[in-house]
């Protein structure tokens, strides 16, 4: 039988060799760093080939990749090509996507884009707020794809993610621990204090605000512990697991709109397939 080669495999591939590294080119493909590289291990095993050399912190094509660039740039023209000829005309229309923060400023910006570009005909509505809001609006019939949080067991997850801390250290290990949280209703801010209570241990609220990127500067500037998943800044960020009492688990959901049209349908495949790739 044939080889098949995932499009998804040939365009992160392309990403690496466009943007000269596998983290520049996570944020063009939309996924973490150790997604891609599983990804191209993948494709590497399909080929039974390396396309990829080392030469200090430069990844070099080796022949064979050589060889594969050119065919997965004809590939990708040819398939993005026909997605836009068979979609003429029925992916007109409005496409109203609402998502959390965590996912507008690593993931979302990029994927709407890539969106529009194959779909020049759809008016794409995006509003950024926290879940509830989000999902109030869903049911309103105000919003067609909302990409957020919930529970564990939530059924519109697509991905479970371990909530973690993230911030200094030497504040974790202070008396009484300063906490940086966004404004209420915060599932992560719920969960900090839950677990703080539960643990015994002393706190007190130190940065308080609205916006996301104004908890990650607090964060990175020493003035006040969070919690939040690896979208919020990264693994290597986050502080000891057993330095602060243990969180729960966060689920990355996708809710859709009972009656999707043809664009919304599209998006949410797309947007569902991004998240589970986080």
């Amino acid at each position: 039988m044939p080889i098949n080669l995932p499009t998804t495999l040939l365009r992160s591939f392309v990403a690496i060799v466009d943007t000269g590294s596998m983290l520049n080119a996570t944020e063009q493909v939309f996924v973490t760093q150790s997604a891609l590289s599983l990804q191209i291990k993948r494709l590497e095993d399909l080929v039974q080939q390396v396309l990829f050399s080392r030469e200090g912190r430069r990844l070099v094509l080796t022949p064979a990749g050589t060889v594969l660039l050119d065919y997965s740039r004809r590939v990708l023209a040819l398939h993005d090509e026909a997605i836009v000829a068979i979609g003429a005309g029925n992916f007109a229309g409005p496409v109203r996507v609402g998502m959390v923060q965590d996912f507008a400023d690593t993931l979302f910006s990029g994927l709407l884009q890539r969106f529009a570009e194959l779909h020049p005909d759809s008016q794409i509505y995006a509003r950024v707020a926290g879940t509830a809001e989000l999902l109030t609006m869903l049911q309103r019939g105000q919003l067609d794809i909302v990409i957020g949080f919930a529970g564990a067991d939530d059924p519109a997850a697509v991905r479970i993610a371990p909530m973690k801390w993230y911030g200094s250290p030497a504040l974790a290990e202070g008396a009484i621990l300063p906490l940086a949280v966004l404004e209420q209703p915060c599932r992560f801010r719920e969960a900090a204090i839950a677990s703080l209570d539960a643990a015994g241990r002393p706190w007190r609220i130190a940065i308080e605000t609205p916006n996301l990127s104004t908890l990650r500067a607090a964060v990175e500037a020493g003035l006040g512990v969070t919690c939040r998943t690896h979208l919020f800044i990264g693994d290597g960020a986050s502080l000891s697991a057993d330095t602060l009492p243990a969180l729960p688990q966060v689920a990355c959901i996708v809710g859709k709109a009972n009656d999707l049209g043809m664009a919304n349908a599209r998006l949410a495949e797309l947007a569902t397939q991004v998240v589970r790739d986080l």
